[in-house]
């Protein structure tokens, strides 16, 4: 995958999963283990509305609202109420299985669930997947431009809109590239 000039480059041994052909089923189940050890070491309760919601953000490479992640709750039978999804998504925020993307106000399961990392969203703008890839704030631009005003850079989010290698692959073909 040839990544833009955008922000800094992802870090070796992270790329972005998304885009390329994978065993989505092994993914699922790596997080869902991660998640399931994560609370167990902390003494956090993995609920089972939890456990839903995080199944369900795993289910697609896209992100998702809270409203359809709600919508989904109900369908398997956890209610409609909002603070549902919302109490759900929180505890898997802080506890780094989820992201929130800020430009879509919407949620992604994260693709390295416990590492200490500053992802990199590469949104496709046709088909809405998502995929994570790692940033390396502290050694470009960003970084530098932190040092010089003695900045101190806690956590950073990169959100890059374009187009996915399937999608890119669709128009070529379309247009006869």
């Amino acid at each position: 995958m040839t990544r833009g000039a955008a922000a800094e480059p992802a870090m070796p041994g992270h790329d972005p999963v998304a885009f390329d052909a994978h065993d989505h089923g092994q993914c699922v189940e790596t997080a869902i283990a991660a998640a399931e050890a994560h609370c167990a070491a902390e003494s956090l309760r993995f609920t089972p509305v939890r456990r839903a919601a995080l199944e369900i953000l795993l289910s697609e490479h896209r992100a998702m609202g809270a409203y359809e992640l709600l919508d989904r709750l109900n369908q398997a039978g956890f209610g409609s109420q909002p603070p549902v999804a919302y109490r759900a998504l929180e505890f898997l925020v802080a506890n780094g299985f989820v992201h929130k993307i800020e430009r879509l106000n919407a949620f992604i399961a994260c693709a390295h669930p416990g590492e200490n990392h500053s992802p990199a969203f590469l949104i496709c703008r046709l088909c809405e997947a998502v995929a994570e890839a790692q940033s390396a704030p502290a050694r470009g631009s960003l970084g530098e431009a932190a040092k010089a005003t003695g900045f101190q850079i806690e956590r950073t989010v990169v959100e890059a809109l374009g187009v996915c290698p399937t999608c890119a692959g669709k128009s070529a073909e379309k247009t006869g590239a």
